[in-house]
């Protein structure tokens, strides 16, 4: 029987249609991408499709129990006859009607559309090894299922994709442009689904680019898991994805970096990383090691006592070199000199003290935080 609960929600189809990558996507699962700037259409004169409560009561659901129950023979055989259905690559996601049909390891059927495939930016190749195949193990099954259901009448033929429909989706969505934020997937399943694009003739250098719904969603998780991140991206030689990540990891002590993780970045982004934080300790340093401007000597303050601040710069300053890790905030750095002030009577020593302080926070504010 068909299951058409499949693991990703079904799209509410609204009223406004996205004109994106592919004029005829419509649906609010495409609201993600609606900020981004449409790439070059590939399928013109495809109004929107509107779905209406008869065609989604037509879509192919199991047959109702209350009506007759089924016989135990055909229930145990059911299990082997399931065939699932994506509920976003499905025969009434988009107006135009689908060409191709994948089924994924897991025995989920994914509609798809090949003028997709062969128009796809920078991808014009992908699933290019698996269109001239097909198998035919599970097209009876299909068939039958569908005849007595009310959905469109499947191909011939079905492509059989080596992966769970949980990849597929992702890459779909990819090559779509659209996001598959909806579904909330992790981000060792995104990983997973990235490693597995060179399988399909997909670049992810090519296609996961800035101002786009799935390098916007990989983004959003810099924050959560930025050093797996950043490991994901340099592996790819996703360049902007790395620059905009390696802020998240000035707190991370790399010391305590796992090899294989160092040797999945590679050497040249391992580089990087290690520079950065080299760079600003040592301008941290650079920074902290002018003290305060002394002044003329005055009768209740004189040279000695403008030593006292010297020393007492040196000692903040010494603690800070040694304790600051590469996040040390601009705050940190105020609130670790700020109690000299209490200490000292004279006002010129006060005012040196705070302007020399003032030029420190300044200056390390403007040290660069990506690499």
């Amino acid at each position: 029987m068909v299951n058409p609960s499949q693991h990703t929600p079904s799209p509410l189809i609204s009223d406004a249609s996205y004109d994106g990558e592919f004029d005829f996507i419509s649906g609010s699962f495409c609201d993600n991408a609606s900020s981004y700037p449409p790439p070059i259409s590939v399928l013109d004169n495809y109004p929107p499709h509107q779905v209406s409560v008869q065609d989604l009561a037509s879509f192919p659901t199991p047959p109702p129990s209350a009506t007759s129950a089924p016989e135990p023979a055909e229930q145990s055989s059911a299990p082997d006859e399931t065939i699932s259905i994506s509920t976003v690559f499905n025969p009434y996601a988009y107006s135009a009607e689908s060409d191709l049909l994948f089924v994924t390891s897991d025995r989920v059927l994914f509609y798809v559309h090949s003028r997709v495939l062969k128009h796809t930016p920078n991808a014009p190749t992908a699933f290019h090894k698996f269109l001239g195949k097909s198998s035919t193990s599970d097209t009876q099954c299909l068939t039958q299922v569908t005849a007595e259901q009310s959905a469109p009448e499947p191909m011939d033929n079905l492509i059989a994709i080596p992966d769970d429909s949980s990849i597929l989706n992702i890459i779909l969505h990819l090559l779509y442009g659209t996001s598959p934020a909806q579904h909330s997937p992790s981000l060792e399943t995104l990983a997973t689904a990235i490693d597995r694009m060179p399988f399909y003739d997909i670049n992810p250098k090519d296609r996961i680019v800035p101002h786009t719904p799935f390098y916007d969603l990989l983004l959003s998780l810099a924050p959560l898991s930025p050093l797996q991140l950043y490991t994901l991206a340099a592996h790819h030689d996703l360049y902007e994805l790395t620059v905009a990540t390696s802020s998240h990891l000035l707190y991370y002590p790399l010391t305590e970096l796992p090899e294989e993780m160092a040797e999945r970045m590679g050497a040249r982004y391992l580089h990087r990383l290690l520079n950065l934080h080299l760079t600003r300790f040592n301008t941290l340093k650079q920074i902290l090691l002018s003290p305060p401007k002394l002044h003329v000597p005055t009768k209740h303050c004189d040279f000695e006592e403008q030593k006292r601040l010297t020393r007492a710069w040196a000692l903040v300053s010494a603690y800070l070199a040694w304790d600051a890790r590469a996040d040390l905030s601009t705050h940190s750095l105020q609130s670790a000199f700020q109690p000299l002030t209490k200490d000292i009577l004279c006002d010129l020593c006060v005012a040196g003290l705070e302007a020399r302080l003032k030029d420190a926070v300044i200056q390390w504010a403007s040290v660069k935080r990506t690499i």
